[in-house]
């Protein structure tokens, strides 16, 4: 997780009824999973920031470290290792000893909801530690989000204008801060093997933001 992390939804955060509720259930049927809101990881220097849609129930839910465990955290973690944005090797635990260097993950739902569908007041309220995660990265410039959802809390948090701000695979966006959004097809099973997302695909969103980083 970050040295120095922002400010953090508690494990047993009430803001959202029905995802504390899906919480308990989980925690009763795996009480040795994590079973919590799931918190930022990566490098509290990070230039790049990740973010995701929500804790997966075999992933981050399980595990309790974003995209790990499940099906799109091997595209992502893989992909952060080959751009030099983590060390280490990726073994879908979180101790497997793999850290971010540059970059940060955070989900904007930090708890795991029913049929992995936050709805929209629970994407709403969990803004308020989504916005923060971002603000507490003092040498944040580019911005990666993964999927529609992940991009609309993402513009929201940034202070930007959804019309202005169209979600698009590859598409860029100057945020009022001058923090670049960069969008990508989220790295889900189900889009990688339609082939909605493809490896390329998902190299060419990475290589771009390290372009923009060295002011290309």
């Amino acid at each position: 997780m970050l040295q120095h992390h922002p400010v953090e939804p508690p494990r047993d955060c009430p803001i959202c009824p029905r995802l504390a509720a899906f919480r308990d259930v989980q925690r009763a049927a795996h009480p040795d999973w994590f079973n919590g809101p799931v918190p930022m990881f990566g490098d509290d220097q990070a230039w790049l920031a990740i973010v995701g849609l929500a804790p997966g129930l075999q992933g981050a839910n399980r595990t309790g470290r974003p995209f790990t465990g499940d099906f799109a955290g091997v595209l992502l973690y893989e992909t952060l290792l080959a751009f030099g944005l983590a060390q280490g090797r990726y073994e879908a635990r979180p101790d497997d000893g793999l850290t971010l260097t540059g970059a940060a993950i955070v989900n904007a739902v930090r708890c795991l909801p029913p049929q992995n569908k936050p709805l929209p007041a629970e994407i709403h309220a969990c803004r308020e530690f989504l916005v923060p995660a971002l603000a507490a990265l003092p040498n944040l410039k580019v911005v990666i989000a993964l999927g529609q959802i992940a991009h609309q809390s993402t513009v929201k948090a940034m202070g930007g204008k959804l019309p202005k701000a169209r979600f698009g695979h590859g598409a860029e966006h100057v945020m009022p801060s001058g923090l670049i959004l960069l969008d990508s097809y989220h790295c889900s099973r189900y889009n990688q093997n339609t082939r909605v997302l493809t490896p390329a695909m998902f190299e060419s969103v990475f290589a771009r933001a390290l372009a923009l980083r060295d002011g290309a």
